[in-house]
């Protein structure tokens, strides 16, 4: 066991595990958008609709959130716009706890999405300038096991507390956020590179080089379109279950099994896909969650709904450190923020969509043609993913040997930093039209 630890753990540096307790303890009280379709509908009343449309606001404000953290995380700074997106986020949260109205709730879900989300891209590239490549695909396994022990955790919790008082999920989510930031401000140092802030003072490549990365951008949609059918598991699954007579504490439960699987087998995935082709990963994660998803057509019991769960979660345990660990190869060091923004944006545009689309397609051809659809789409990303694969790892290898360059050991600090040393090489810059 020692030796397995080691091999899973070992290593790393000081600040990523810093990263990692933080995301422990915010996603121990992860509390709010896990119930909140249930709270918009069960005790607000709101249609399914409406409910889709709050859920869907807080998606939008995502995608503004991690477009601007992204630039701010390159210009700004990683550690600053963390503690700003997460002091915002606390603040929020509670708001969002006392407001009732349809326009409120609206525009407060809105407001919590821009901050909550901020936070991403920062936070990503921060754990991509602390961790060496060669220990990524560890490091993010671990990060998401921290993820999920805590969401199961904040699962079955929330769902008692939401029994006695709904108030309660703001105020424990809005609390274990300030205590992460506090972390972030105590323990958590600046990790932009030196070189980055000297370019970004003269000006260089932005924004924009993100969106002509051909690559790149298949990539995400393809990503984006498998967050659809995930992000249903926070909207209309749990709906699902209420119309099955099903109560949030049962639902609680059941999605639980999701973080308690992750929690369990997370740390063997690294080995599991160690020397696989990454494209054939993804594409089999993919297969197996279109078939968890598309299982809930025929579900109407506690038992049935999490054995859904266990299915398309191994999916998700195959694509995640897989995922991560391939954008992080993809984004040139000038521009990690951005890239980390960009691909926290089809995350967040998902989110936003997710809840609209499945709320529509719920309430008006029903829960069975909502699952199989999202059956049918895992399989056109699974394709996807195999037809793709090839060009994104030419582009990682171009870019490895490119960042050889640039992550040279920085000069001393009674150096004068020349020309050669403040712009980027040639070969940083993106392929055109692969």
């Amino acid at each position: 066991m020692r030796a397995f630890l080691r091999e899973a753990a070992g290593g790393l540096p000081r600040q990523f595990w810093f990263l990692w307790t933080g995301t422990l303890i915010n996603r121990l009280g992860s509390f709010v958008v896990i119930y909140l379709a249930i709270y918009l509908t069960q005790d607000l009343h709101f249609s399914q609709s409406q409910a889709g449309l709050v859920l869907g606001a807080y998606g939008v404000g995502g995608a503004i959130g991690t477009m601007g953290g992204g630039v701010l995380t390159d210009r700004w700074g990683r550690r600053p716009t963390m503690l700003t997106a997460q002091f915002g986020t606390a603040a929020l949260m509670l708001t969002l706890g006392f407001a009732h109205g349809f326009w409120q709730l609206l525009a407060g879900a809105w407001l919590l999405g821009i901050f909550a989300e901020g936070v991403r891209p920062a936070f990503q590239a921060m754990m991509v300038d602390v961790v060496p490549d060669r220990d990524r695909v560890r490091a993010y396994s671990l990060n998401y096991w921290a993820i999920n022990l805590g969401f199961a955790s904040a699962a079955i919790v929330a769902g008692f507390a939401a029994q006695v008082d709904y108030l309660l999920l703001f105020v424990v989510d809005a609390g274990t956020t300030l205590i992460t930031a506090l972390i972030t401000l105590t323990f958590l140092a600046e990790t932009r590179p030196a070189r980055v802030a000297a370019r970004r003072a003269r000006g260089g490549p932005g924004l924009g080089t993100v969106f002509r990365d051909r690559v790149f951008l298949v990539f995400l949609g393809l990503n984006f379109l498998i967050v659809l059918v995930i992000m249903q598991h926070m909207s209309t699954l749990p709906i699902s279950m209420s119309a099955d007579g099903l109560s949030p504490a049962t639902f609680g439960w059941v999605i639980a099994v999701n973080g308690l699987m992750i929690v369990a087998g997370q740390l063997f995935v690294p080995k599991l896909i160690d020397g696989h082709n990454r494209s054939r990963v993804l594409a089999l994660a993919t297969v197996i969650l279109g078939i968890g998803f598309g299982l809930n057509a025929f579900a109407g019991t506690a038992a049935f709904y999490a054995i859904t769960v266990v299915i398309w979660t191994l999916g998700e345990m195959l694509q995640s450190p897989s995922n991560s660990a391939l954008v992080a190869e993809l984004s040139p060091s000038l521009l990690r923020g951005r890239y980390q923004g960009v691909n926290s944006l089809s995350w967040s545009a998902g989110s936003a969509l997710a809840p609209v689309i499945g709320g529509f397609v719920q309430q008006h051809a029903g829960s069975a043609v909502l699952w199989l659809g999202c059956a049918v789409i895992a399989a056109l990303v699974a394709a996807g993913q195999l037809i793709s694969g090839p060009a994104r790892e030419r582009r990682a290898a171009e870019l490895r040997v490119s960042e050889g360059v640039v992550t040279s050991p920085a000069p001393a600090a009674t150096e004068t930093l020349h020309e050669e040393d403040v712009t980027p090489p040639r070969e940083v810059r993106v392929p055109a039209d692969d």
